[in-house]
């Protein structure tokens, strides 16, 4: 029981993680004086599993910009928690092949639903703004929907004056991870809904606590 008060609260799991062997994964938020931090952690004793922790840690650095400290914990370097933001970073970095190199995603995305490209600026001090690369009928619409896909995921808030304009309250600049949540803004629904599904999912429970 001390182990498990001291990795801290399950925020998001993966049952089986089709990736290596299909051992369970799971991250933990910490909440110690300074800032929230993140632990990636696995009770299985297979050889790879721990080989698996560390590539999950280094892929959500590079695909959402989080920092790794020496102890191993994740945290963003705004300070602040960005809780559903790093449960959907986590679960993309499970997802991922990890044959391949992580790659940060561009702030660009082609939407089939209005047939053109669209695109978040960077405003700076977590300001962003979602346009439209090709002026479409209606697609005012489609680029305020994803404004507002991007505001549910990342736990944002709008402007009142520009239902395309977001921000961070942190108020630091996130990139790599809007450009990750992008890719999940057209469809929030079913990126929440997907989440929901994991988490119902089993459960991580130490070797010893299991019949």
């Amino acid at each position: 029981m001390a182990l498990t008060r001291d990795i801290g609260t399950r925020i998001e799991l993966v049952p089986m993680d089709s990736h290596c062997n299909d051992i369970t994964v799971a991250l933990y938020k910490q909440t110690p004086s300074d800032a929230p931090v993140y632990r990636i952690h696995t009770y299985s004793q297979h050889p790879d599993a721990q080989e698996r922790i560390g590539s999950l840690a280094a892929d959500m650095q590079v695909l959402g910009g989080i920092q790794q400290a020496d102890d191993g914990l994740l945290r963003f370097p705004c300070g602040h928690a960005h809780q559903y933001a790093a449960r959907r970073l986590f679960l993309d970095a499970c997802k991922r092949d990890p044959s391949e190199a992580a790659q940060a995603h561009p702030l660009q995305i082609h939407d089939k639903k209005s047939a053109c490209d669209i695109a978040v600026d960077s405003l700076g001090d977590g300001q962003y703004c979602v346009r439209a690369e090709q002026g479409t009928q209606g697609v005012e619409r489609r680029t305020a929907t994803i404004a507002r896909g991007l505001i549910r995921l990342g736990e944002m808030e709008g402007a009142d004056d520009d239902a395309n304009r977001l921000h961070f309250v942190c108020g630091h600049a996130h990139d790599a991870l809007i450009a990750l949540l992008l890719r999940r803004a057209p469809n929030v629904r079913a990126a929440m809904r997907e989440a929901e599904e994991m988490a119902s999912r089993g459960q991580l429970v130490a070797p010893s606590a299991q019949n």
